[in-house]
């Protein structure tokens, strides 16, 4: 029987794109990316779906790698990398945090137009009367990084109301409240006033105009709204309405944190 065994075989193993880069290639997501057309994830969605040419050829296939000379293009735009910029501004009130305005309302962007000629895009949300910090960027990898729910990140809000908080309600927060999409549970709260009405809120929920709803629904009118921390970026040396590049130090703990 011994003598009849056959040697096991293995089985050939599919083929797959040659990613092994060569000097000066770089992965066409990565490029797309890098454009500041969207992160790496929708990129891909982009090359499946037949909307990036190199070269003039259309390439579906993941993975593809492109040389320094090619040229990229998508809706005829020609897409170059950018230098990664990261920016983070203190937001005054009366700005919206979106990229253009069809009712010609301020923008964050009016803010920084002068600070870079990269198309760099707010990272998550803050709404025309909530100030403070405010993060934007042209790496949309790190972007969506920031923003998915299971990274957490950190955020701290400074909350002034129109009226002192009651003892219950600020127990009813510390245990969760049940609103119309869910229970929303702060990480810590904590009465930062003689006269109650200035509160520090820690959260990591991204939900839209969450704390707004959260005392809204309590009866409560806020009268200011100032983002005092998000991830590790303060407010320290940044006045109302200014922005700064990050360092080096700074984004790469971001980084870490994702």
């Amino acid at each position: 029987l011994a003598a009849n065994k056959q040697p096991c075989m293995k089985k050939p193993s599919p083929k797959v794109l040659e990613t092994t880069k060569a000097p000066g290639h770089i992965r066409l997501n990565k490029l797309i990316s890098q454009a500041g057309i969207c992160p790496r994830r929708k990129a891909d969605t982009l090359i499946q779906a037949g909307h990036i040419t190199v070269n003039g050829q259309k390439i579906t296939t993941l993975g593809y790698q492109v040389r320094p000379n090619d040229t990229i293009k998508y809706k005829n735009q020609i897409l170059e990398p950018e230098r990664p910029t990261y920016i983070l501004l203190n937001k005054p009130k009366d700005y919206i945090t979106t990229a253009t305005d069809p009712q010609g309302r301020k923008t964050v962007l009016d803010l920084v137009k002068q600070a870079t000629p990269a198309k760099v895009y707010p990272v998550g949300r803050l709404d025309r009367n909530t100030t403070g910090l405010l993060l934007l960027t042209n790496d949309g990898q790190l972007a969506q990084k920031l923003t998915h729910p299971s990274k957490q990140i950190k955020k701290i809000y400074e909350v002034t109301l129109a009226q002192p908080i009651q003892a219950a309600d600020l127990k009813a927060i510390q245990d969760g409240i049940r609103l119309t999409d869910g229970i929303v549970q702060v990480d810590e709260i904590a009465i930062a006033s003689p006269d109650q009405k200035v509160l520090g809120i820690t959260i990591h929920i991204g939900k839209n105009r969450i704390i707004r709803r959260l005392f809204e629904h309590l009866g409560y009118q806020i009268t200011k709204l100032d983002r005092v921390l998000y991830a590790s970026l303060t407010k320290k040396t940044l006045p109302r309405g200014k922005w700064r590049f990050l360092t080096a130090q700074e984004i790469r703990h971001l980084k870490y944190l994702t």
